[in-house]
């Protein structure tokens, strides 16, 4: 009797399609995205922590290195958002996120004593292109965006466009990269 081996994306061949779950979209939208942060923040050998309650910040992170001027540990405050309305690889070098007025004001607030990023993902529509997997990898379907708001005006009535640069992808050695600057006093 022969096997049935994965194909490279993880599949068996003429396997139907998984019965998922009832959650809603935007609650596994926001499970994967937490689940990407996670594996950044892993990766650069940093530490998470959720706000207890929130409010309005997400996630904050912390990353100790004896390099950094301003203190041994550094931490930035990170709010994630996550769209399926806009394309994975999106063309062009930024693309328009729409943000709650009261969001984008807790973002752009400046001076502040610790930093805030947005990071936002974007994903396929369907929940069945999210995620491959094979015998040596786990791949998240598609990216996540960093961009840092501060000082950005409020210009809608309730609501205000944002550009998200396509080159600031965000990973573990981007996040290394905004730790750095932090740890030396800069911005993010």
């Amino acid at each position: 009797m022969a096997l049935t081996q994965p194909d490279p994306g993880g599949r068996s061949p003429g396997r139907l399609a998984p019965r998922r779950g009832s959650l809603a979209t935007t609650a596994c939208m926001e499970t994967l995205q937490v689940g990407y942060l996670h594996a950044v923040t892993a990766a650069a050998g940093c530490s998470l922590a959720q706000p207890f309650p929130d409010s309005g910040i997400d996630w904050h992170v912390s990353h100790s290195a004896p390099g950094h001027a301003v203190d041994d540990e550094v931490t930035i405050k990170v709010q994630l958002k996550c769209t399926y309305q806009i394309a994975p690889r999106p063309s062009g070098p930024a693309f328009s996120f729409t943000l709650d007025n009261g969001h984008l004001a807790k973002l752009a607030r400046t001076p502040v004593a610790v930093h805030k990023i947005l990071v936002v993902m974007l994903v396929p529509r369907t929940q069945d292109a999210w995620l491959r997997a094979g015998h040596d990898r786990l791949e998240l379907r598609h990216c996540c965006y960093w961009t840092n708001l501060a000082g950005h005006p409020v210009t809608g009535r309730r609501r205000t466009t944002v550009r998200i640069p396509t080159t600031r992808v965000f990973d573990d050695r981007a996040l290394c990269e905004i730790m750095t600057r932090v740890g030396e006093g800069e911005t993010p």
